[in-house]
C-alpha cells in the first residue's frame, strides 16, 4: 500500500512503457518489506532538467536512466563515479545533501554472466557490434576482463571516430579499435567474445539479426555470443550462434544484475536477486 510515508524510486526514459525495471524492483522491495515504490516516468529529452528538478522537489530517493538520457544527465549531477565518467554515461542516480550523484551499474550487469565461465580473457578477442551507449559499458567491461583485443564495429564512420577518440586518456586503460561494418567478416572468425549491443532483433522486428547467414557461418564454435536484447529469447542472432556450437547469453541477467546493483545503492542493504529474476521470468513466461 502506497501512503504519504512511502519513499519513491523510479526510472526515466523516452519511451518507457516497455521497461521491465518496475516489475523486478517492486518484487524485491516487497520481499524485503520496505515502504518504497518504484515507478516509471516518461521524460522527453527537452524536459530532462525540469524533471530532475521536480524529482528533488518531491523527494524522490533515486532513479534509473535509460535511452535517451544516459549521457544528457551528466551535466545535471553534482558527483559522477569514476567508472561512469570513463564510460561517459550514467544509469543510476541517488540523492545526497549536495545534490544528485550518479554511477553506471551496466558494467556490473554485463560482467556477471561472464564471471561464471572458465575463460582465459587475456587471450580473448572481443568483437562488439554497435557503438552506442550500451557499447560503451561493454567496452569498459571487456577492459576490466583484460581482453587481448577490443574491436568495435559500427555503420557510421564519423560516429566510430568520435567513439574511438572518447577513450583516449581513459582511466580504464581501454585499448579499443574501431571498424566500419563491411570489415566484420574479417573479424568474426577471430572473435572469442561477440557482443550485440544494437537493437537489431528485438521486438517488434524479431526476425532480424545483425549477422547475415554467411557471416554467422564464419563464427568459431568456441565463441561466446552475448546479446544485450532479452526479449525475444533467444534472438535470431543467438540462434545462429548456438547452431554453430557457440555459448549463448541473452540480456536478461545483465538487466537483473545492473538493477540489483542500483537497488543496493538506494537501499544500502543486500537485495533478493533471485526474487528479481523470478519476477521477470514469470512476466516473460520463461518458467
Amino acid at each position: 500500500m502506497i501512503t504519504g510515508k512511502t519513499k519513491l524510486l523510479g526510472v526515466i526514459g523516452h519511451p518507457i512503457a516497455h521497461s521491465l525495471s518496475p516489475i523486478m524492483h517492486n518484487a524485491a522491495i516487497a520481499q524485503i518489506g520496505l515502504d518504497y515504490a518504484y515507478l516509471p516516468f516518461l521524460v522527453k529529452p527537452e524536459d530532462l532538467r525540469r524533471a530532475v528538478d521536480g524529482f528533488a522537489a518531491i523527494g524522490l530517493q533515486g532513479f534509473n536512466i535509460t535511452i535517451p538520457h544516459k549521457q544528457a544527465i551528466l551535466p545535471l549531477l553534482t558527483e559522477v563515479s569514476p567508472v561512469a565518467q570513463a564510460i561517459g554515461a550514467v544509469n543510476t542516480v541517488w540523492r545526497t545533501d549536495e545534490g544528485w550523484s550518479g554511477t553506471n551499474t551496466d558494467v556490473t550487469g554485463f560482467l556477471h554472466p561472464l564471471a561464471q565461465l572458465e575463460c582465459d580473457w587475456s587471450q580473448t578477442i572481443a568483437v562488439i557490434l554497435g557503438n552506442g551507449g550500451a557499447a560503451r559499458a561493454v567496452v569498459a567491461g571487456c577492459a576490466q576482463l583484460g581482453c587481448a583485443e577490443i574491436q568495435v564495429v559500427g555503420r557510421d564512420v564519423h560516429k566510430l571516430e568520435a567513439f574511438l577518440a572518447s577513450w583516449v586518456g581513459s582511466p580504464l586503460a581501454v585499448n579499443v579499435q574501431v571498424h566500419p561494418w563491411p570489415h566484420l567478416p574479417q573479424l568474426l572468425p577471430r572473435a572469442g567474445l561477440l557482443v550485440n549491443t544494437t537493437p537489431i532483433g528485438m521486438v517488434p522486428h524479431v526476425e532480424r539479426s545483425p549477422l547475415s547467414p554467411n557471416e554467422a557461418d564464419s563464427l568459431s564454435p568456441s565463441v561466446i555470443a552475448y546479446d544485450l536484447i532479452y526479449t525475444p529469447s533467444p534472438t535470431v542472432f543467438l540462434q545462429q550462434a548456438t547452431e554453430r556450437g557457440a555459448i549463448a547469453i541473452d540480456g536478461l541477467e545483465m538487466l537483473i544484475q545492473q538493477g540489483a546493483a542500483a537497488l543496493e545503492i538506494w537501499l544500502q542493504q543486500p537485495v533478493p536477486v533471485d526474487i528479481m529474476r523470478r519476477s521477470l521470468q514469470q512476466h516473460l513466461n520463461r518458467l
